[in-house]
């Protein structure tokens, strides 16, 4: 039943030619006495909106004989019952025609321009029989898929006899439905008699809903016998006339479903019709979606029954015909109220070309070119992402007000572009959970909305800038980008981030990269500097390029900004090379910056050794003046003889170093290119040592890897082939050792003196 229900549909909506964009209602079905309206769209130009517009009769030998048209001829078979009127603001123009005869059925055209051989649309007008009695058979008229009711009248004497009703076909007439229970199968839950008591003389025959295949000829009876009552009646099914959708290639349309308020639970669908058989579904409440429309179609329910059908980035394969309706489970059906629409799509669109899909690399940014009707320069613009919902959704992530998600912080911006009818959505730092759908609408023309796919591919930015640095208030802090050459003839900019977009900072060039090593001189450093840093710089800060008024690819960076603790280092990496990091331990992440440890820094450190060391020998020399109270007097005697026979000694043997080191001073140990040094030099050396050099590495080498400029650091380590020779020393450093070991030697000499070792 459900397959002949829709191919009876199918029969009815034949397979839709489109290559005019003239657009209008295929077939057109009324009723004597009733009226017709055709409806016909054109392109929106300013030629179409202004040309002559018209509506003719095709004869047997093609010619179209002209029947109305918009300069206000009307012909004589119309006079006083057709009009034609333009409405240029909805590019579209309509022809009405009252008091139809069953003469009226036959092929028309509307059209644009001076004769039926410019831009036209065949239309078919089929006029039936009105309600009413024509030779003793009564006549009723019913809309497909709605319900019908016949009143079948008897005489008193057949009030308690059976009724019945069957249907003729040919010379037979098929028993449908009687008062004994029984149903054809072809008319299943639909058929079905209503008596209303033997005071009524009549009784009633519904068919709900209504299928196109019961029209026909009815026979109405009361009894079996020859006294028995009948009455035949005419059943006329008129064809759906569709509602039209126009829609522009890469544009939107939306389909307005009015299902009735007892559908408002029910589960909702959008099918289209296809392969001449079947009613595929787009899309239901129950989550089912169509692989071709995934990520540019939306459902949403309303109040009393109705809901809407969004799809955006219309394709010419898109046009056809559709049905929305209710069912409990989301599929078409032949006893499910539905409501049909026919959708075409101008391929002479005026629809600006934009990319469907976009490509990002992790890190990395795109950049989403949105078109709007230029004549709506003031609407709000929005960019959303599509969610894969039971409805699908579009969740909002920026707009032109400044409104930005808060998830999307730092990364979002949005650029209005007047007068040119499009804007730009910048989205950086790109992750893969960034894949999918997103779509651009304002709050006004929604044909004008559109859909990009987004995808994340493998690969590296290329712009370079400083990972999250920490800059100190009151310094001067440069923040410095890096641009490889094919930027070379692009605009560079850096911006600061907000909530209203990035404003550009001013900048300096500070001549080539040397972070690109496949690139030559055109590759650049642009850099911002802050001077002197404010506690309001702290905060996203964007680097990018642009060619005119298109935007390209973007890198940000956090700067935050700390007041610097006295004594500590900067640890920024603003000034370092993309790839280099600087290694401090006093250096840790929270979150999104970039902070000092505060438990220990350099000159803490410093501190503490030094007053340890104060706090130590502030100790022996209390202990050492306590000790020398008591027996200063022996030991000033007992010491001064022996150490002035030392000293003599000790005299004797300076002289004789002294005399050797004038002889050898001016030697120079050429093959070594060895001065003599004094071990003072030694003991001073650390004061400029590692400190100087902290987070530098040993060797530094700037690498290209899978033909991407990139900057890496790497430490060469070698291995010793021979043990290095010992360096001769020179008679300075052999002088100042022997010096050393003669006051060790007094030192312990006037220790035994006392009667007793000391330490040394």
């Amino acid at each position: 039943m459900r397959l002949l229900f829709l191919t009876c549909l199918l029969a009815v909506f034949p397979v839709v030619f489109m290559k005019s964009p003239i657009f209008g209602p295929q077939e057109v079905s009324s009723v004597e006495g009733d009226s017709a309206t055709i409806t016909c769209y054109y392109p929106a130009t300013s030629v179409n909106r202004h040309t002559r517009k018209y509506w003719c009769r095709q004869g047997a030998n093609g010619r179209c004989t002209t029947l109305l048209s918009s300069e206000g001829y009307i012909s004589k078979d119309y006079e006083g019952r057709a009009n034609l009127t333009n409405f240029p603001e909805n590019n579209t123009f309509v022809v009405n025609i009252g008091h139809l005869t069953r003469n009226d059925s036959g092929r028309y055209k509307c059209g644009l321009g001076i004769s039926s051989r410019g831009l036209n649309f065949d239309v078919s007008l089929e006029v039936s029989r009105g309600p009413g009695v024509e030779n003793d058979v009564e006549v009723y008229v019913a809309d497909l898929g709605r319900p019908v009711t016949i009143t079948c009248p008897f005489k008193h004497g057949n009030s308690e006899k059976r009724k019945s009703v069957c249907k003729k076909t040919g010379q037979n007439c098929v028993l449908i439905v009687d008062s004994n229970g029984y149903v054809n199968p072809n008319f299943g839950n639909r058929g079905h008699i209503v008596i209303q008591g033997t005071s009524q003389l009549a009784f009633s025959f519904i068919i709900k809903p209504v299928h196109l295949s019961d029209a026909g000829i009815y026979t109405c009876q009361a009894g079996d016998d020859s006294s028995g009552d009948k009455h035949t009646f005419d059943l006329q099914v008129l064809k759906p006339e569709p509602e039209l959708l126009y829609g522009d290639l890469r544009g939107s349309v939306t389909f307005d479903c009015s299902l009735g308020s007892d559908m408002k639970n029910v589960a909702k669908f959008l099918c289209r019709m296809s392969n001449g058989k079947n009613c595929d579904v787009v899309i239901n409440t129950l989550g089912k979606k169509a692989k071709a429309f995934e990520g540019r179609i939306l459902l949403s329910p309303e109040d009393k029954g109705l809901f809407k059908v969004h799809i955006t980035s219309l394709r010419k394969e898109d046009a056809g015909h559709y049905l929305c309706g209710a069912h409990s489970d989301g599929q078409p059906h032949e006893d499910g109220p539905f409501q049909a629409w026919q959708l075409f799509v101008n391929e002479e669109t005026t629809m600006p070309h934009t990319p469907s899909v976009v490509k990002g690399v992790v890190g990395g940014s795109v950049a989403v070119l949105c078109p709007y009707n230029p004549k709506e320069v003031d609407s709000l613009k929005y960019w959303c992402r599509w969610k894969n919902t039971p409805n699908g959704s579009c969740q909002q992530l920026v707009e032109s007000e400044g409104l930005v998600n808060e998830q999307y912080e730092g990364r979002l911006a949005l650029y209005e572009e007047p007068g040119n009818g499009t804007y730009t959505v910048i989205l950086n730092q790109l992750t893969t959970k960034d894949a999918g759908f997103y779509w651009c609408l304002t709050n006004k023309d929604v044909r004008w909305r559109s859909t990009v796919e987004l995808k994340v591919v493998e690969g590296e930015p290329s712009l370079k800038v400083p990972e999250n640095v920490t800059a100190f208030v009151g310094e001067s802090f440069k923040l410095p980008c890096h641009f490889p050459c094919k930027y070379y003839p692009h605009e560079k900019y850096w911006c600061k981030w907000s909530n209203k977009g990035c404003k550009t900072l001013p900048t300096q060039d500070d001549g080539p990269s040397q972070a690109f090593v496949n690139c030559d001189q055109n590759s650049q450093i642009i850099s911002l500097t802050l001077n002197p840093v404010a506690k309001e710089d702290e905060g996203w800060y964007w680097c990018g390029v642009k060619d005119g008024h298109r935007y390209g690819e973007t890198m940000a960076v956090y700067v935050a900004v700390e007041n610097r603790v006295k004594g500590s280092q900067d640890v920024s990496q603003a000034n370092a090379a993309p790839g280099e990091q600087a290694v401090e331990s006093s250096v840790r992440k929270v979150g999104n910056k970039v902070i000092q440890d505060p438990g220990f820094s350099v000159e803490d450190r410093a501190a503490k050794d030094t007053g340890a060391s104060a706090g130590e020998s502030g100790a022996s020399a209390d202990t050492g003046s306590s000790a020398g109270q008591g027996g200063s007097s022996k030991v000033l005697v007992s010491t001064l003889v022996p150490l002035g026979l030392v000293l003599a000694l000790g005299a004797v043997v300076v002289g004789v170093l002294r005399a050797r080191h004038r002889k050898n001073v001016d030697r120079i140990s050429v093959r070594s290119y060895r001065t003599d040094i004094s071990m003072s030099d030694f003991e001073n050396s650390r004061e400029f040592g590692a400190n100087d050099n902290m987070g530098a590495s040993q060797v530094t080498h700037e690498t290209s890897l899978g033909g991407k400029d990139e900057f890496s650091a790497t430490t060469e380590n070698t291995v010793e082939t021979e043990e290095p020779k010992k360096p001769k020393r020179s008679s300075k450093e052999e002088a100042d050792m022997a010096y050393t070991a003669f006051l060790l030697q007094t030192n312990n000499m006037a220790a035994e003196v006392q009667g007793g070792p000391r330490e040394a």
